[in-house]
């Protein structure tokens, strides 16, 4: 006979309920997969709206100029202004106190802005009201300024020589996340509050900012180009709405990329969680198929019948997948608020949604397709008899669909993705896996085929259970292979992250940094601090910002500005950096290449170069590096190349020159102050800061615990995003291993009655089982630390560019820990297996 689809939609209904009874683990595996693949999609397309909507107000301008250290020419100013609306400020570290109470002092970063700002977006206060710029001798003042000085609105603080009144605290600043990293809480201060502070002094570590308010038409990337070009050694750093802060769409795109990653992930490991779903389905209603076969079902008859009740399950799944995505996407926002550009709420895509609920389908139909195949081409004798002559391998019929179905799957990744060579990457390396990982199945079941049989008659039952006809060993390698290594996996991600935050964040560093000491006050600096603390350990350098204009051969050198794009890890070529030079190798730099210039030195200037950026720009000794230092450009020879440890939160400088080559440029004096443990008491630091507000008003003091509590949290909040995409995967693979078991489960029940039925004892078919899972999972542990860690330290050191740091003891118990997760899986499926009695088994075959 040959039934319509109405007809067999008619049978397939009577073979669902609404427990879903058999399809279980279809359901879990699609709703985690097309959950986890809506909630990144989403996810992703908010934060790339938000900054594409949010560009011009997170910048607070079309196109920004920065200088350091200098105010821009009238040539230059006019020249930026006549591109638009043009909106100039300043940014520079401080002091604040409160007068008649210098004891109360607080290291500040300081914000000055002009009548214009903010040119897009909107100011608010604490208290909800919109404001615009503060005006003469008004100050906004940030919540923590409010608390550590205890002021409120109304009350007056000093800054330098101005005398402020606090007009109002902070609640949303507009261009705030484009900032970046602070190194103390806001004032925003006018242009004229500014002025009557007198802390801009020649060589001052102040940062003016140009922002422009373009027309319509206008090119900003152009137009800052133009602007480079026209004023080649100025030293100008640019930035365009398109990106807002360089910084955070690096961050943005590798977090992309990560997520990506984590949604083909959970697709992969999801396909084998749906192919053994639907395997066991089918297995256990083999006797029915081939009763319909026998009452006159064709082979088609039968596809229709269960493709329309797997159709009407991954429906469902794909429909509950995409609401736990919407559902989920708030609380990622939230979890990633102050990271990222995105506000916590309901965000619907329908693009996302709609390539989520296309991978559940082509993935559910392509892995449910070997399974089908099966039922509808073996005959209904073969089918009756499946649990003593088990089946064979139908890989030709299968070979069509799959294809066609893995095909479609690795088109939507890649025409959808935002980086399509990552995803075909990542595909292309996951099919590979599945390859090595059948073929380890495969291998394995050659080598206990040969293996010497055990004495112990359990032991070689175990054996022989991975190579008798039916084996499911190849499936369970595989299903065992992705669960294990997803644990390993998270394990090396975290410990990884945990590594970097506890080395890239030290526990010892100078409890303060000072900034713009001049020269000629160090007298009065030493003694505010050694009155206050006698054993405390001062160290200066001179301090200077300059950006990197060229570099390379003297008759070859290369043009930071003619790059098309700076180098990977290149960091130092972007915008202004901090220069310095010394008579001495500093402290805890240690020289790879070259020799230091002798103590008054008066030859050709020299400069020393951190190792890292030799390596990156392909430097040699005796080229030649060129600096932009307040618009004048001065070279020098590279003369040695140095190690720098970036983590003992001292002065480290990338370039060190010569005295001779930068000493006379106009500049200031650092100090970092490390005081004793005895001294670190609050009385000596209120004495510390309130002694140099009065001896040193034009310096700034920047508190380092804040500072070092600030990049723990932004880390931390990095790791805990990281480890929630991540854990997809862990989920994922943990429905996998369960589904590898119940799969496996069914097709034991006849061995197990034909034991039971020989005299074994449930207590020994329990030990038999145990030992067959024992044996596979300590062979695959060693194949899932391999894959996991090397998964784990490309995500960090390829993607994130961390360190790769693991925790290997805490990693070799997470994997032990899944170990123990299969055995325990294994004996809860088995429960309900030896407890079936044989002669009921025996009455159904």
């Amino acid at each position: 006979m040959n039934l319509g689809w109405g007809a067999a939609w008619g049978l397939a209904k009577r073979g669902l309920d609404w427990r879903f009874k058999g399809l279980r683990l279809l359901l879990v595996c699609l709703v985690l997969g097309t959950a986890a693949l809506s909630a990144i999609g989403t996810l992703t397309g908010a934060i790339e709206g938000e900054l594409r909507t949010r560009g011009r107000e997170m910048l607070g301008a079309d196109v920004e100029f920065t200088l350091a250290a200098r105010q821009p020419t009238s040539d230059e100013r006019a020249a930026i202004a006549a591109m638009g609306d043009l909106s100039e400020g300043a940014r520079l570290q401080a002091m604040a106190t409160v007068p008649g109470a210098e004891t109360r002092a607080t290291p500040v970063e300081l914000k000055a802005v002009d009548a214009k700002w903010p040119l897009y977006g909107r100011f608010t206060l604490a208290d909800g009201k919109s404001v615009g710029p503060p005006q003469g001798l008004s100050a906004w003042i940030a919540p923590g300024v409010a608390d550590r000085l205890d002021v409120k609105t109304g009350d007056r603080i000093q800054v330098g020589k101005a005398v402020l009144s606090v007009g109002g605290i902070i609640g949303s600043e507009p261009d705030r996340l484009a900032e970046g990293f602070s190194l103390g809480p806001t004032i925003i201060i006018s242009k004229a509050a500014l002025d009557a502070s007198a802390l801009v002094q020649p060589g001052s570590m102040v940062r003016t900012k140009l922002r422009v308010k373009l027309p319509v038409s206008a090119d900003p990337v152009a137009l800052g180009e133009s602007i480079k070009a026209k004023y080649p050694l100025a030293g100008y750093e640019v930035r365009t709405r398109e990106k807002a802060s360089p910084s955070l769409d690096r961050f943005v795109s590798r977090m992309g990329q990560f997520l990506v990653l984590v949604a083909l992930a959970a697709l992969a490991i999801a396909g084998i969680g749906i192919g053994n779903g639907v395997n066991s389905y089918l297995e256990a209603r083999r006797n029915s198929i081939a009763t319909l076969k026998i009452l006159g079902a064709s082979s088609g008859d039968i596809a229709r019948i269960f493709l329309l009740q797997l159709a009407a399950a991954s429906a469902l799944a794909i429909l509950a997948g995409l609401a736990v995505g919407i559902s989920v996407t708030p609380l990622l926002g939230q979890a990633l608020k102050g990271l990222l550009p995105i506000e916590p709420g309901l965000v619907i895509d329908a693009r996302a949604l709609a390539i989520a609920a296309a991978y559940g389908a082509l993935i559910s139909l392509t892995f449910a397709a070997p399974p089908l195949v099966r039922a509808r081409d073996f005959p209904a004798m073969a089918l009756m008899r499946a649990r003593v002559n088990p089946l064979a391998s139908q890989w030709r019929a299968v070979l069509l669909p799959v294809g066609l179905g893995l095909a479609g799957i690795a088109a939507l990744a890649i025409l959808t993705a935002p980086q399509p060579l990552l995803a075909a990457g990542f595909l292309g390396g996951a099919a590979l896996l599945f390859v090595l990982l059948t073929l380890l199945g495969k291998g394995l079941t050659a080598l206990a085929s040969r293996m010497p049989r055990p004495k112990g008659a359990i032991a070689r039952m175990a054996l022989a259970n991975l190579h008798r006809p039916g084996a499911q060993t190849s499936a369970l390698v595989v299903a065992l292979g992705f669960g294990l290594a997803s644990f390993v996996l998270l394990a090396g991600v975290q410990t990884s992250l945990d590594g970097n935050i506890v080395s890239r964040v030290p526990t010892r560093a100078p409890d303060y940094f000072v900034l713009d000491v001049p020269r000629d006050r160090m007298d009065a600096f030493e003694a505010v601090v050694k009155g206050a603390a006698p054993a405390a350990d001062i160290r200066t350098v001179a301090a200077l910002r300059g950006s990197i204009v060229a570099y390379g051969p003297a008759n070859a050198m290369t043009r930071v500005a003619d790059l098309k794009q700076i180098p990977d890890n290149a960091w130092p070529l972007r915008g202004d950096r901090g220069l310095t030079y010394s008579d001495a190798l500093p402290e805890g730099n240690v020289l790879t290449q070259g020799t230091w210039w002798t103590q008054n030195y008066t030859g050709e200037p020299l400069v020393s170069v951190d190792d890292d950026l030799r390596e990156v720009l392909g430097l040699k000794l005796g080229d030649r590096i060129a600096v932009s230092i307040l618009g004048v450009e001065r070279s020098a020879k590279i003369a040695s190349f140095r190690q720098i440890n970036w983590e003992n939160m001292g002065f480290n400088y990338v370039l060190v020159f010569s005295p001779n080559a930068i000493t006379d440029a106009p500049h200031n004096l650092a100090a970092t102050i490390s005081l004793p443990a005895q001294a670190k008491s609050p009385q000596v630091r209120r004495a510390i800061l309130s002694g140099l507000v009065k001896a040193l008003p034009s310096s700034s003091v920047v508190e380092i615990g804040p500072v070092l509590g600030q990049a723990r949290a932004i880390l931390a909040q990095m790791g805990t995003a990281i480890l929630a995409a991540a854990s997809v995967a862990i989920l994922a693979g943990m429905a996998v291993l369960a589904g590898a078991i119940a799969a496996a489960r069914e097709r034991k029940t006849y061995d197990n009655t034909i034991l039971r039925v020989l005299g074994a004892s449930r207590r020994q078919l329990l030990i038999l089982l145990l030992a067959e899972y024992g044996l596979l999972s300590a062979l695959l542990a060693g194949v899932a630390l391999l894959l996991g860690t090397g998964v784990a330290w490309g995500v960090i050191v390829l993607l994130f560019e961390f360190d790769w740091l693991p925790d290997w003891p805490r990693i070799l118990g997470v994997l032990g820990g899944g170990v123990a997760l299969v055995m325990g899986l294994a004996i809860t499926g088995s429960v309900g297996l030896l407890r079936t009695r044989p002669a009921q088994v025996l009455r159904e075959l």
